[in-house]
């Protein structure tokens, strides 16, 4: 008989173009995971609109996130791909949680009050409320593990929290969840700012997947570093936050060590490591950009694979549900 898979989710906001922050920190891990793990990979559009949205944008930006997810090898006959609105069981499982979840808690959250500071003309219930719909996301699978980037561990905390209450109240309902944080690759931080991740809220110090190679040598040669002459490629996090960065991502791109990339550069200054740097990631990048336009003119299979993912995702999130609603109360329908 077939072991029985663990689950592995994840989700990530169509708020923007993927960069590769996305992919080294997360994406690029996830396709080798298919044949060891049952997975599901969702573009989380409704958390999305906390923040105000155009609607044609935001439905163009879905699409390529779907693309590119394939292109990055994610075979839709292996994993689950699917549009998180097109399953309504997260929302409603999410306001059952709500009455599960302490006003206090949420108030902690460190990415509400970042995003309060950004968006302070639009300082709405979903922005505070959205990491009950993320433990939703999370919970209504009955996952695992949920593959996440060192910054996100508070929201599998309180996912967790919320998981624990649930089930001193009515029994194991929830499975609880462990975050599965990858080492290499795990954080890649601004190239103008490598004291802070990339983000896509600061474009210059983001390298977009889908960018012209101009303009990734372009970001790469204006990398922040320091004023170092001698040795200066070596990895030292503390010390040099730019220039480490740097080597963790050519690393993630060429599969080299730090020493074998010390080595490399010995005796050269970052006139020769940076554009090195930018070229690696245009060539990791070329395959990707290509399938991906290859993808897009092809709408008919793109809905083809998000709605056979909706489907399966439906019949495993329903099941959670209906057990979740007998628990509290709910006649069935």
């Amino acid at each position: 008989m077939e072991k029985e898979k663990k689950v592995m989710l994840s989700g990530i906001q169509p708020s923007g173009e993927l960069h590769i922050g996305n992919y080294l920190g997360a994406i690029k891990n996830w396709a080798e995971r298919a044949d060891e793990y049952d997975c599901y990979y969702f573009m989380a559009d409704m958390h999305t609109i906390t923040v105000r949205q155009d609607p044609a944008e935001l439905r163009r930006r879905v699409l390529t996130q779907l693309a590119t997810y394939i292109a990055c090898g994610l075979d839709p006959e292996k994993n689950t791909l699917f549009i998180q609105s097109h399953v309504p069981s997260h929302a409603q499982l999410a306001w059952v949680l709500n009455c599960y979840t302490m006003f206090g808690e949420l108030s902690r959250m460190t990415q509400f009050k970042d995003k309060s500071a950004r968006h302070a003309d639009n300082i709405n219930a979903g922005l505070f409320d959205y990491p009950v719909l993320m433990a939703a996301d999370i919970l209504i699978y009955q996952p695992d593990y949920v593959p996440v980037g060192e910054d996100q561990r508070q929201h599998i905390e309180i996912c967790r929290d919320i998981a624990n209450r649930f089930n001193g109240i009515y029994g194991d309902v929830f499975k609880i969840p462990e975050p599965f944080i990858q080492k290499v690759g795990a954080r890649v931080m601004s190239l103008a700012t490598p004291d802070s991740k990339m983000s896509k809220s600061q474009p210059e110090g983001c390298v977009v997947m889908l960018e012209k190679p101009e303009d990734i040598l372009r970001k790469f040669k204006r990398a922040v570093t320091d004023s170092d002459r001698e040795n200066c490629v070596r990895y030292a996090p503390e010390e040099k936050p730019g220039v480490a960065n740097l080597m963790q991502i050519y690393a993630s791109a060429t599969g080299k060590s730090y020493e074998e990339i010390e080595k490399e550069f010995d005796g050269q200054g970052y006139g020769a490591f940076k554009p090195a740097v930018g070229e690696a990631v245009v060539e990791m990048l070329r395959p990707i950009q290509a399938e991906t336009q290859r993808l897009l003119a092809d709408k008919a299979y793109l809905e083809s694979v998000y709605r056979a993912g909706a489907e399966k995702a439906a019949y495993v999130a329903n099941k959670t549900l209906r057990k979740v609603y007998k628990k509290v109360g709910f006649i069935q329908p």
